[in-house]
């Protein structure tokens, strides 16, 4: 599987450890959404590098900052204090 090129809907499931079922990747298809894909006749193909694509611009990032009740002021790369809204 590593070195393919294409893979297939139960083979796009595993990749993501079956969080993302092949029922889910049916759906998303259904309503052109989700990672793209090739259709070929009755076969339907993943393009690796477009999965790998896909979730690049899934990618979530964070914040580094981890003290409790602040948070990084990026203006001035100082910390201030967290106010919640209110």
């Amino acid at each position: 599987m590593a070195d393919a090129k294409y893979l297939a809907t139960d083979e796009v499931a595993e990749r993501y450890r079956n969080l993302v079922s092949v029922g889910t990747l049916e759906n998303w298809r259904a309503q052109r959404i989700g990672p793209p894909f090739v259709k070929i006749g009755k076969a339907v193909l993943y393009p690796v590098e477009e999965l790998d694509a896909w979730d690049r611009r899934s990618l979530v990032s964070c914040d580094d900052a981890k003290i409790i009740g602040r948070r990084r002021d990026r203006s001035n790369d100082g910390l201030q204090e967290h106010r919640p809204f209110r």
